[in-house]
């Protein structure tokens, strides 16, 4: 190929002398960083490389690992712009025509920097570019000095989580402020690694921040061994959530089982009836804005009694169904032990204030974070223990704006639990509150972290409102496009590679870093660690023993519903 380069054929100063242009000096080059090959044509996201074959196999071997990757997919390249660099990324790679010694690259501009007069080094890099490159600028590898340049923190708030690839040093960071003020989803196929590194993002929060308020949905019970002595751990033995604290959409989700216009009708007679027994209290007196969701405590006995008044005032028997329902549900509740967390006798007293504060970590006293484990709520209402534990977050920092700020971040494992692209499930409160959050939490300081294994589960635009987005290995075909449809365009290449993420290694785009990192995360102390370990089959199944005595304890507290 007459029209193409051929580096090969020069010697390497000459080269340097050939193509350098006149502005700076000609001999800093080494000729390990001699060049890869030229620019042939731009866009304004990016640009389509020509690659030296031979320099690739050449460099592949160099002890530097970023130069060995550079010009390989999820490699880094830089190419020169005057006095400056432009940092990219490589997408893809190509034979020209079919020969053997030239490859076509795409590549994704990440950012640029200025290189040092003398040594030629990258210096002062920063996201986004101020001009291109012209077609035939050439293009370099990128070395690990300068890896450090690109993915150094800055002066801001930041926790480290891991090293970046392909580097063992280069430490890969996340800008705290801009991760929970915009929200952040974690995303992974089950066995990735993704709650181990769920746990080190919130140990390092937790490290910088002993003093923050973080409050983490744990449906599993996982995150309890991970947190003993550094957070404080609740589940239905001690949570003593009250009941009144429901609003009235919640409420309907727990009283009323009827559906079609029967439903409407039980909602008129619940509404009436709850608005009547929240005004018994003494906290309504003087009250002039009473609602059906005001927070105020009232007894699950004036709540029968206002059901029994109005269906007493009935002229037709046949006309107390909907009051008979209601009342059963309510007895049924306040009779079946499991649901004693929420709805005992106990919990009538005006305790939201302490509940606040103990949930919510105010003060912290260098437990920042609650863990909530629902695994032991009972199903049919643990979407509205959610949507409870969210909408009070969310409402507390809106009838706080006058206070000093006290920013809380809500974490939410298996989120596609609770925001399903199925509008047409039970849990429409939690959905509604979380959705909510999503779109105007950050305006209130209120971030709200979202974990999941299934993000096409989620609902449609919940994913798009998470300014940080940390992809695992996702192996799910359409996990992988809703992902990558949520992501900036600078970032597309970076997503590519999701399929052929290793464990516990990471993507990681948005606002939280300055520019697209691919991270191998941190090892975590077995004692900071959730319990998710996967069982080994082949260990486990050669033990025997004590079967019998076994089955006997769980049989037991199984029916003690004890743990």
């Amino acid at each position: 190929m007459t029209d193409m380069m051929n580096f090969q054929s020069l010697s390497p100063a000459a080269d340097a002398e050939e193509l350098a242009p006149t502005i700076r000096p000609v001999l800093v080059r080494a000729t390990r960083h001699a060049p890869l090959g030229r620019v042939v044509d731009i866009g304004g996201g990016g640009a389509k490389v020509e690659l030296e074959l031979g320099r690739l196999n050449e460099i592949s071997k160099d002890p530097d690992p970023s130069i060995a990757l550079s010009g390989q997919v999820g490699g880094h390249v830089k190419l020169e712009l005057g006095n400056r660099w432009l940092l990219a990324n490589v997408r893809t790679l190509k034979l020209h025509d079919g020969e053997g010694s030239m490859v076509v690259a795409e590549i994704d501009f990440l950012g640029e920097g200025e290189e040092h007069e003398n040594s030629g080094k990258l210096m002062n890099f920063r996201r986004g570019i101020t001009g291109y490159p012209v077609p035939g600028a050439r293009v370099f590898p990128v070395s690990g000095d300068d890896m450090k340049q690109m993915f150094a923190a800055d002066n801001r708030a930041h926790i480290e989580i891991g090293t970046v690839y392909p580097t063992k040093d280069v430490r890969g960071a996340l800008y705290v402020d801009a991760l929970l003020g915009k929200h952040f989803a974690l995303l992974g196929s089950t066995g990735t690694g993704k709650s181990t590194s769920a746990a080190l993002i919130m140990h390092r929060i937790c490290d910088l921040s002993p003093e923050g308020h973080i409050v983490m949905i744990d449906p599993h019970g996982e995150y309890s061994a991970a947190f003993k002595g550094v957070g404080e751990l609740f589940n239905v033995e001690n949570l003593a959530m009250p009941y009144w604290l429901m609003n009235f959409e919640e409420h309907c989700e727990v009283f009323i089982t009827s559906s079609d216009s029967e439903r409407q009708r039980d909602m008129d007679i619940l509404a009436k009836c709850l608005l009547q027994a929240r005004a018994k209290n003494r906290a309504a007196d003087g009250m002039t804005k009473l609602t059906v969701d005001s927070p105020i405590p009232y007894a699950l006995s004036d709540l029968t009694s206002s059901i029994n008044n109005e269906m007493g005032l009935l002229n037709k028997a046949t006309d107390t169904a909907p009051y008979m329902r209601l009342k059963t549900k309510i007895d049924e509740l306040k009779a079946d032990p499991r649901y004693h967390f929420m709805f005992s006798g106990m919990l009538i007293g005006d305790s939201m204030t302490s509940f606040i504060s103990k949930i919510f970590r105010l003060p912290a006293k260098g437990k920042p974070i609650s863990i909530v484990d629902v695994s032991g709520v009972p199903s049919d209402i643990v979407s509205v223990v959610v949507a409870v534990l969210s909408r009070l977050v969310f409402d507390y920092a809106i009838w706080s704006r006058n206070e000093v700020p006290r920013p809380v971040l809500l974490v939410c494992e298996e989120a596609h639990r609770y925001v399903p692209s199925d509008k047409t499930g039970g849990g429409q409160a939690v959905r509604k509150i979380l959705e909510r959050i999503a779109k105007e939490g950050r305006k209130y300081g209120v971030a709200l972290g979202l974990i999941t294994q299934r993000p096409s589960d989620l609902a449609e635009g919940v994913l798009s409102q998470c300014g940080t987005i940390i992809a695992m290995r996702l192996n799910n075909e359409r996990d992988q496009a809703f992902v990558k449809s949520a992501m900036p365009e600078g970032a597309r290449g970076f997503l590519d590679v999701i399929p052929a993420l290793r464990n516990r290694e990471c993507i990681v785009c948005g606002e939280g870093v300055s520019i697209p990192i691919r991270v191998s995360f941190d090892d975590l102390e077995i004692g900071r660690r959730p319990a998710s370990s996967d069982p080994c089959f082949s260990e486990l199944w050669r033990q025997s023993g004590e079967e019998d005595a076994m089955v006997a304890r769980v049989v037991k507290r199984w029916r003690s519903q004890g743990r």
